[in-house]
Protein backbone atom coordinates (compact mmCIF):
# COMPACT_ATOMS: atom_id res chain seq x y z
CA UNK A 1 0.00 0.00 0.00
CA UNK A 2 1.35 3.48 -1.14
CA UNK A 3 1.54 6.13 1.40
CA UNK A 4 2.36 9.66 1.64
CA UNK A 5 5.26 11.75 3.10
CA UNK A 6 4.19 15.37 3.80
CA UNK A 7 6.89 18.38 4.78
CA UNK A 8 5.07 20.71 6.20
CA UNK A 9 5.04 24.46 6.15
CA UNK A 10 4.68 25.03 2.34
CA UNK A 11 2.25 27.84 1.63
CA UNK A 12 0.04 27.21 -1.16
CA UNK A 13 0.25 29.03 -4.36
CA UNK A 14 -1.29 29.16 -7.84
CA UNK A 15 -4.19 27.57 -9.81
CA UNK A 16 -5.42 23.80 -10.33
CA UNK A 17 -8.07 21.99 -12.29
CA UNK A 18 -10.70 20.16 -10.79
CA UNK A 19 -11.58 16.63 -12.10
CA UNK A 20 -14.97 16.04 -12.76
CA UNK A 21 -17.22 14.56 -9.87
CA UNK A 22 -17.24 10.75 -9.21
CA UNK A 23 -20.27 10.68 -7.37
CA UNK A 24 -22.01 12.50 -10.25
CA UNK A 25 -19.88 10.21 -12.93
CA UNK A 26 -21.07 6.64 -11.32
CA UNK A 27 -24.77 7.08 -11.56
CA UNK A 28 -24.44 8.59 -14.93
CA UNK A 29 -22.34 5.88 -16.37
CA UNK A 30 -25.22 3.69 -14.93
CA UNK A 31 -27.76 4.92 -16.87
CA UNK A 32 -25.99 4.11 -20.17
CA UNK A 33 -27.92 0.28 -19.17
CA UNK A 34 -30.73 2.23 -20.01
CA UNK A 35 -30.27 2.87 -24.12
CA UNK A 36 -28.33 0.44 -26.57
CA UNK A 37 -26.37 2.12 -28.66
CA UNK A 38 -22.74 4.22 -28.43
CA UNK A 39 -22.53 6.77 -25.04
CA UNK A 40 -19.81 8.99 -24.49
CA UNK A 41 -19.12 10.80 -20.98
CA UNK A 42 -16.06 13.32 -20.83
CA UNK A 43 -14.71 14.55 -18.03
CA UNK A 44 -14.62 11.38 -15.83
CA UNK A 45 -12.13 11.29 -13.27
CA UNK A 46 -9.06 8.18 -13.54
CA UNK A 47 -10.23 6.63 -9.60
CA UNK A 48 -10.61 3.25 -8.73
CA UNK A 49 -14.21 3.08 -8.39
CA UNK A 50 -14.72 4.94 -11.92
CA UNK A 51 -12.47 1.94 -13.02
CA UNK A 52 -14.51 -0.50 -11.18
CA UNK A 53 -18.02 0.56 -12.26
CA UNK A 54 -16.14 -0.01 -15.97
CA UNK A 55 -15.43 -3.74 -14.60
CA UNK A 56 -19.38 -4.30 -13.69
CA UNK A 57 -20.53 -2.84 -16.96
CA UNK A 58 -18.36 -5.34 -18.79
CA UNK A 59 -19.48 -8.33 -16.54
CA UNK A 60 -22.80 -7.72 -17.75
CA UNK A 61 -21.48 -7.71 -21.94
CA UNK A 62 -21.03 -4.02 -22.30
CA UNK A 63 -18.24 -2.54 -23.79
CA UNK A 64 -16.60 0.09 -21.30
CA UNK A 65 -13.38 1.97 -21.90
CA UNK A 66 -11.62 5.12 -19.94
CA UNK A 67 -8.90 6.70 -22.03
CA UNK A 68 -7.87 10.06 -21.15
CA UNK A 69 -11.05 11.78 -18.99
CA UNK A 70 -13.40 10.12 -21.99
CA UNK A 71 -15.11 6.81 -20.65
CA UNK A 72 -16.79 5.34 -23.55
CA UNK A 73 -19.64 2.77 -23.51
CA UNK A 74 -21.01 0.71 -25.89
CA UNK A 75 -24.44 -0.61 -24.44
CA UNK A 76 -26.67 -4.13 -25.87
CA UNK A 77 -28.70 -5.90 -24.33
CA UNK A 78 -27.94 -7.55 -21.19
CA UNK A 79 -28.53 -11.19 -21.04
CA UNK A 80 -28.07 -11.49 -16.98
CA UNK A 81 -28.61 -8.43 -15.12
CA UNK A 82 -26.56 -9.54 -12.24
CA UNK A 83 -24.21 -7.30 -10.32
CA UNK A 84 -21.79 -9.99 -8.59
CA UNK A 85 -20.61 -9.92 -4.77
CA UNK A 86 -16.72 -9.54 -5.68
CA UNK A 87 -17.65 -5.88 -7.36
CA UNK A 88 -20.21 -4.56 -5.50
CA UNK A 89 -17.75 -5.55 -2.05
CA UNK A 90 -15.49 -3.30 -3.75
CA UNK A 91 -17.75 -0.14 -4.03
CA UNK A 92 -21.10 0.79 -2.68
CA UNK A 93 -22.31 2.46 -5.56
CA UNK A 94 -22.44 -0.38 -7.41
CA UNK A 95 -25.92 -0.46 -6.28
CA UNK A 96 -27.31 2.28 -8.83
CA UNK A 97 -27.22 -0.26 -11.05
CA UNK A 98 -30.32 -1.84 -10.08
CA UNK A 99 -32.72 1.41 -11.38
CA UNK A 100 -31.55 1.16 -14.62
CA UNK A 101 -31.77 -2.78 -14.97
CA UNK A 102 -34.89 -3.02 -13.41
CA UNK A 103 -36.22 0.23 -15.55
CA UNK A 104 -34.80 -2.08 -18.78
CA UNK A 105 -35.77 -5.47 -17.82
CA UNK A 106 -38.09 -5.95 -15.11
CA UNK A 107 -35.89 -8.21 -13.36
CA UNK A 108 -32.47 -7.88 -11.66
CA UNK A 109 -30.27 -9.42 -8.97
CA UNK A 110 -27.70 -7.03 -7.06
CA UNK A 111 -25.42 -8.17 -3.89
CA UNK A 112 -26.03 -6.49 -1.20
CA UNK A 113 -23.65 -3.45 -0.94
CA UNK A 114 -20.48 -3.75 0.65
CA UNK A 115 -21.62 -6.83 2.43
CA UNK A 116 -23.85 -5.38 4.15
CA UNK A 117 -27.64 -6.33 5.56
CA UNK A 118 -30.56 -3.62 5.02
CA UNK A 119 -28.73 -2.03 8.22
CA UNK A 120 -25.92 0.83 8.27
CA UNK A 121 -26.11 2.80 5.35
CA UNK A 122 -28.89 0.63 4.88
CA UNK A 123 -30.80 0.37 0.77
CA UNK A 124 -34.31 0.29 2.21
CA UNK A 125 -35.42 3.22 0.70
CA UNK A 126 -34.72 2.41 -2.78
CA UNK A 127 -36.49 -1.02 -2.13
CA UNK A 128 -39.76 0.20 -1.16
CA UNK A 129 -39.50 2.61 -3.91
CA UNK A 130 -39.50 -0.16 -6.34
CA UNK A 131 -42.23 -1.71 -4.43
CA UNK A 132 -44.48 0.39 -4.50
CA UNK A 133 -44.18 0.65 -8.28
CA UNK A 134 -44.96 -3.08 -8.23
CA UNK A 135 -41.68 -5.07 -8.10
CA UNK A 136 -41.35 -7.89 -6.00
CA UNK A 137 -38.01 -8.25 -3.76
CA UNK A 138 -36.38 -11.41 -1.94
CA UNK A 139 -33.41 -11.21 -0.09
CA UNK A 140 -31.58 -14.52 -0.45
CA UNK A 141 -27.78 -15.71 0.03
CA UNK A 142 -26.68 -12.07 0.38
CA UNK A 143 -28.22 -10.41 -2.95
CA UNK A 144 -31.48 -8.32 -3.89
CA UNK A 145 -33.11 -10.09 -6.15
CA UNK A 146 -36.12 -8.00 -7.73
CA UNK A 147 -38.68 -9.31 -10.71
CA UNK A 148 -41.64 -7.36 -11.62
CA UNK A 149 -44.42 -9.45 -12.24
CA UNK A 150 -45.95 -7.05 -15.09
CA UNK A 151 -42.83 -6.76 -16.98
CA UNK A 152 -42.91 -2.75 -16.43
CA UNK A 153 -42.55 -0.96 -13.43
CA UNK A 154 -45.88 1.29 -12.51
CA UNK A 155 -45.31 5.37 -12.37
CA UNK A 156 -46.21 5.96 -8.39
CA UNK A 157 -45.55 8.45 -5.86
CA UNK A 158 -42.78 7.36 -3.80
CA UNK A 159 -42.56 8.95 -0.26
CA UNK A 160 -39.01 8.86 1.29
CA UNK A 161 -37.94 8.41 4.96
CA UNK A 162 -35.10 10.56 3.92
CA UNK A 163 -33.69 12.61 1.12
CA UNK A 164 -31.01 9.80 0.23
CA UNK A 165 -28.91 10.54 -2.39
CA UNK A 166 -28.24 7.15 -4.19
CA UNK A 167 -31.85 6.25 -3.38
CA UNK A 168 -33.11 9.38 -4.92
CA UNK A 169 -30.68 8.49 -8.15
CA UNK A 170 -31.75 4.85 -8.43
CA UNK A 171 -35.79 5.51 -8.65
CA UNK A 172 -35.12 8.14 -10.74
CA UNK A 173 -33.60 5.91 -13.30
CA UNK A 174 -35.85 3.01 -12.83
CA UNK A 175 -39.22 5.59 -12.97
CA UNK A 176 -38.18 7.23 -16.99
CA UNK A 177 -39.17 4.08 -18.47
CA UNK A 178 -42.01 3.07 -16.17
CA UNK A 179 -45.77 3.08 -17.12
CA UNK A 180 -46.92 6.40 -16.08
CA UNK A 181 -45.94 9.08 -14.14
CA UNK A 182 -43.98 9.14 -10.70
CA UNK A 183 -43.20 11.44 -8.18
CA UNK A 184 -40.28 11.14 -5.88
CA UNK A 185 -41.26 13.19 -2.39
CA UNK A 186 -38.68 14.41 -0.62
CA UNK A 187 -35.86 13.65 -2.79
CA UNK A 188 -32.53 14.37 -1.95
CA UNK A 189 -31.06 17.69 -3.88
CA UNK A 190 -27.31 17.63 -4.20
CA UNK A 191 -25.94 18.70 -7.34
CA UNK A 192 -25.14 15.22 -8.50
CA UNK A 193 -29.24 14.39 -8.59
CA UNK A 194 -29.44 17.67 -11.02
CA UNK A 195 -26.32 16.17 -13.02
CA UNK A 196 -28.00 12.94 -13.68
CA UNK A 197 -31.31 14.45 -14.50
CA UNK A 198 -29.80 16.40 -17.25
CA UNK A 199 -28.16 13.20 -18.73
CA UNK A 200 -31.29 11.50 -18.42
CA UNK A 201 -33.19 14.07 -20.15
CA UNK A 202 -30.99 14.73 -22.71
CA UNK A 203 -31.09 11.08 -23.48
CA UNK A 204 -35.06 11.22 -23.88
CA UNK A 205 -36.40 10.95 -20.43
CA UNK A 206 -39.10 13.21 -19.18
CA UNK A 207 -38.31 14.64 -15.59
CA UNK A 208 -38.72 17.67 -13.78
CA UNK A 209 -37.97 19.04 -10.24
CA UNK A 210 -34.23 17.78 -10.02
CA UNK A 211 -32.46 20.29 -7.25
CA UNK A 212 -35.71 20.15 -4.80
CA UNK A 213 -37.57 18.28 -2.68
CA UNK A 214 -40.38 16.66 -5.21
CA UNK A 215 -38.86 14.94 -8.61
CA UNK A 216 -41.89 14.32 -11.19
CA UNK A 217 -40.96 11.79 -13.64
CA UNK A 218 -43.48 11.06 -16.67
CA UNK A 219 -42.23 7.47 -18.03
CA UNK A 220 -41.20 7.53 -21.89
CA UNK A 221 -41.12 4.11 -23.93
CA UNK A 222 -37.50 4.53 -24.92
CA UNK A 223 -34.11 6.19 -24.48
CA UNK A 224 -31.18 7.68 -26.84
CA UNK A 225 -27.57 7.00 -26.15
CA UNK A 226 -25.87 10.32 -24.90
CA UNK A 227 -22.45 12.35 -25.18
CA UNK A 228 -22.49 14.91 -22.05
CA UNK A 229 -19.01 16.19 -20.07
CA UNK A 230 -19.74 15.44 -15.92
CA UNK A 231 -19.57 18.60 -13.79
CA UNK A 232 -16.54 19.83 -11.54
CA UNK A 233 -16.13 17.43 -8.14
CA UNK A 234 -17.39 20.15 -5.71
CA UNK A 235 -16.15 18.22 -2.52
CA UNK A 236 -12.51 17.83 -4.38
CA UNK A 237 -12.96 21.73 -5.00
CA UNK A 238 -13.70 22.31 -1.46
CA UNK A 239 -10.75 20.12 0.16
CA UNK A 240 -8.24 22.41 -2.64
CA UNK A 241 -10.42 24.99 -0.47
CA UNK A 242 -9.59 24.28 2.88
CA UNK A 243 -6.10 23.43 2.03
CA UNK A 244 -5.89 27.13 1.14
CA UNK A 245 -7.29 28.28 3.71
CA UNK A 246 -5.21 26.01 6.09
CA UNK A 247 -2.17 26.88 4.46
CA UNK A 248 -2.59 30.84 4.25
CA UNK A 249 -2.31 30.16 0.53
CA UNK A 250 -4.07 32.21 -2.44
CA UNK A 251 -5.46 29.45 -4.36
CA UNK A 252 -7.85 29.77 -7.67
CA UNK A 253 -10.05 26.27 -8.39
CA UNK A 254 -10.45 26.25 -11.95
CA UNK A 255 -13.89 24.79 -13.80
CA UNK A 256 -15.69 24.83 -10.91
CA UNK A 257 -19.22 25.80 -10.49
CA UNK A 258 -19.69 28.09 -7.57
CA UNK A 259 -23.32 27.92 -6.59
CA UNK A 260 -22.67 23.96 -5.97
CA UNK A 261 -19.99 25.56 -2.96
CA UNK A 262 -21.59 28.12 -1.57
CA UNK A 263 -22.19 26.60 1.92
CA UNK A 264 -18.27 25.62 2.17
CA UNK A 265 -17.71 29.14 0.62
CA UNK A 266 -20.04 31.04 3.64
CA UNK A 267 -17.78 29.16 6.24
CA UNK A 268 -14.76 29.90 5.45
CA UNK A 269 -15.68 33.22 4.43
CA UNK A 270 -16.87 33.68 8.45
CA UNK A 271 -13.23 32.60 9.12
CA UNK A 272 -11.91 35.33 7.63
CA UNK A 273 -10.88 33.61 4.54
CA UNK A 274 -11.49 35.48 1.05
CA UNK A 275 -13.45 33.83 -1.47
CA UNK A 276 -14.35 34.93 -4.38
CA UNK A 277 -16.03 34.01 -7.82
CA UNK A 278 -13.72 34.72 -10.50
CA UNK A 279 -14.32 33.71 -14.41
CA UNK A 280 -14.69 29.75 -14.78
CA UNK A 281 -13.79 29.39 -10.93
CA UNK A 282 -12.51 30.62 -7.69
CA UNK A 283 -10.07 31.95 -6.01
CA UNK A 284 -9.66 31.53 -2.09
CA UNK A 285 -7.43 33.58 -0.18
CA UNK A 286 -6.26 33.86 3.55
CA UNK A 287 -3.69 36.06 4.31
CA UNK A 288 -4.11 35.79 8.47
CA UNK A 289 -4.72 33.01 10.73
CA UNK A 290 -8.21 31.40 10.84
CA UNK A 291 -11.07 32.85 13.12
CA UNK A 292 -12.74 30.10 15.07
CA UNK A 293 -16.19 29.19 13.28
CA UNK A 294 -18.86 26.51 13.92
CA UNK A 295 -19.93 24.37 11.44
CA UNK A 296 -22.75 21.72 11.64
CA UNK A 297 -23.57 19.05 8.61
CA UNK A 298 -26.80 19.06 6.83
CA UNK A 299 -27.97 17.80 3.88
CA UNK A 300 -27.66 19.61 0.17
CA UNK A 301 -27.51 22.48 0.47
CA UNK A 302 -26.42 22.32 3.59
CA UNK A 303 -22.43 22.05 4.60
CA UNK A 304 -21.94 18.62 3.31
CA UNK A 305 -20.80 15.85 5.22
CA UNK A 306 -18.39 15.16 3.26
CA UNK A 307 -16.64 18.56 3.96
CA UNK A 308 -16.34 17.98 7.47
CA UNK A 309 -13.23 16.44 7.74
CA UNK A 310 -11.44 19.00 5.94
CA UNK A 311 -13.05 21.98 7.57
CA UNK A 312 -11.96 20.33 11.31
CA UNK A 313 -8.38 20.75 10.05
CA UNK A 314 -8.53 24.81 9.31
CA UNK A 315 -10.32 24.99 12.68
CA UNK A 316 -7.59 23.06 14.44
CA UNK A 317 -5.11 26.25 14.16
CA UNK A 318 -7.39 28.79 14.11
CA UNK A 319 -7.69 31.87 16.67
CA UNK A 320 -10.54 30.45 19.49
CA UNK A 321 -12.59 27.73 19.66
CA UNK A 322 -15.44 26.03 17.62
CA UNK A 323 -17.97 23.45 17.92
CA UNK A 324 -18.66 21.20 14.51
CA UNK A 325 -21.71 18.56 14.06
CA UNK A 326 -22.19 15.76 12.36
CA UNK A 327 -25.55 15.39 12.03
CA UNK A 328 -25.22 13.02 9.26
CA UNK A 329 -23.32 9.86 9.71
CA UNK A 330 -22.29 8.08 12.92
CA UNK A 331 -19.08 7.46 14.19
CA UNK A 332 -17.37 9.83 11.14
CA UNK A 333 -14.74 12.12 13.22
CA UNK A 334 -12.09 8.92 13.15
CA UNK A 335 -9.90 11.60 12.14
CA UNK A 336 -9.64 13.47 15.49
CA UNK A 337 -7.34 10.77 17.42
CA UNK A 338 -4.78 11.08 14.71
CA UNK A 339 -5.29 14.99 14.43
CA UNK A 340 -5.02 14.79 18.38
CA UNK A 341 -1.59 12.87 17.47
CA UNK A 342 -0.67 15.71 15.61
CA UNK A 343 -1.38 18.26 18.05
CA UNK A 344 -4.45 19.19 17.91
CA UNK A 345 -6.45 19.95 20.68
CA UNK A 346 -10.40 17.72 19.96
CA UNK A 347 -12.52 16.39 22.25
CA UNK A 348 -15.87 14.62 20.97
CA UNK A 349 -18.82 14.33 22.69
CA UNK A 350 -21.41 12.33 20.96
CA UNK A 351 -22.14 13.98 17.30
CA UNK A 352 -20.35 16.81 18.88
CA UNK A 353 -16.67 17.81 18.02
CA UNK A 354 -15.50 20.57 20.43
CA UNK A 355 -11.85 22.26 18.68
CA UNK A 356 -9.45 24.35 20.20
CA UNK A 357 -7.50 26.35 18.08
CA UNK A 358 -3.37 25.79 18.83
CA UNK A 359 -0.75 27.79 17.30
CA UNK A 360 0.71 24.98 14.91
CA UNK A 361 0.73 21.02 14.22
CA UNK A 362 3.25 18.60 14.61
CA UNK A 363 4.24 16.17 12.07
CA UNK A 364 3.40 12.53 12.54
CA UNK A 365 3.16 9.03 11.28
CA UNK A 366 -1.35 8.66 10.58
CA UNK A 367 -3.51 6.44 9.36
CA UNK A 368 -5.95 7.01 7.07
CA UNK A 369 -9.43 5.82 8.10
CA UNK A 370 -11.71 6.37 4.95
CA UNK A 371 -11.99 8.88 2.30
CA UNK A 372 -12.34 12.32 3.48
CA UNK A 373 -10.29 11.50 6.75
CA UNK A 374 -7.13 10.52 4.41
CA UNK A 375 -7.97 14.39 2.78
CA UNK A 376 -7.73 15.87 6.40
CA UNK A 377 -4.99 14.19 7.29
CA UNK A 378 -2.83 15.36 3.92
CA UNK A 379 -4.11 18.67 4.52
CA UNK A 380 -3.06 18.56 8.42
CA UNK A 381 0.69 17.36 7.16
CA UNK A 382 0.73 20.17 4.67
CA UNK A 383 0.35 22.81 7.79
CA UNK A 384 2.16 20.42 10.53
CA UNK A 385 5.98 21.38 11.38
CA UNK A 386 8.39 18.53 10.33
CA UNK A 387 7.39 15.40 8.28
CA UNK A 388 4.02 13.44 8.55
CA UNK A 389 3.56 10.01 6.70
CA UNK A 390 -0.04 9.58 5.70
CA UNK A 391 -0.21 5.08 5.24
CA UNK A 392 -2.86 3.54 3.39
CA UNK A 393 -3.68 6.10 0.81
CA UNK A 394 -5.86 3.61 -1.16
CA UNK A 395 -8.54 5.33 0.36
CA UNK A 396 -8.15 9.14 -0.88
CA UNK A 397 -7.25 6.98 -4.66
CA UNK A 398 -11.11 6.58 -4.76
CA UNK A 399 -11.86 9.83 -4.23
CA UNK A 400 -9.15 12.07 -5.30
CA UNK A 401 -7.37 12.37 -8.58
CA UNK A 402 -3.60 12.84 -9.04
CA UNK A 403 -4.20 14.86 -5.90
CA UNK A 404 -0.26 14.69 -4.66
CA UNK A 405 0.48 15.79 -8.22
CA UNK A 406 -2.06 18.88 -7.86
CA UNK A 407 -0.42 19.71 -4.81
CA UNK A 408 2.81 19.75 -5.70
CA UNK A 409 1.61 22.05 -8.65
CA UNK A 410 0.45 24.79 -5.82
CA UNK A 411 4.04 24.28 -3.80
CA UNK A 412 3.16 21.77 -1.38
CA UNK A 413 6.01 19.38 -0.68
CA UNK A 414 3.98 15.55 -1.14
CA UNK A 415 5.41 12.54 -2.54
CA UNK A 416 3.90 9.12 -2.92
CA UNK A 417 6.30 6.44 -1.08
CA UNK A 418 5.49 2.63 -1.28
CA UNK A 419 4.25 1.15 1.88
CA UNK A 420 4.53 -2.35 3.37
CA UNK A 421 1.26 -4.48 2.19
Amino acid sequence: MDNFRIQGGATLKGRVRISGAKNAALPILCAALLADGDHVFRNVPNLMDVRTMGKLLRTMGLDAELADGTFSVRSRPVNEPVAPYDLVKQMRASVLVLGPLVARYGRASVSLPGGCAIGARPIDQHLKGLEAMGAQIRLQHGYVHVDVPKGRLQGAELVLDMPTVTGTENLMSAAVLARGRTTIVNAAREPEIEELALVLNKMGAQIEGAGTDVIVIQGVEGLDPVDHAIIADRIEAGTFMAAAAATQGDVFLDGVTFDHLEAVAAKLRQAGVVVEREGSGVRVAAEQRARGTDATTAPHPGFPTDMQAQFMVVMTTASGSSTIVETIFENRFMHVPELNRMGADISVSGRNAHVRGVATLQGAQVMATDLRASASLVIAGLVAEGTTEVLRVYHIDRGYERIEEKLSALGARIERVPGHA
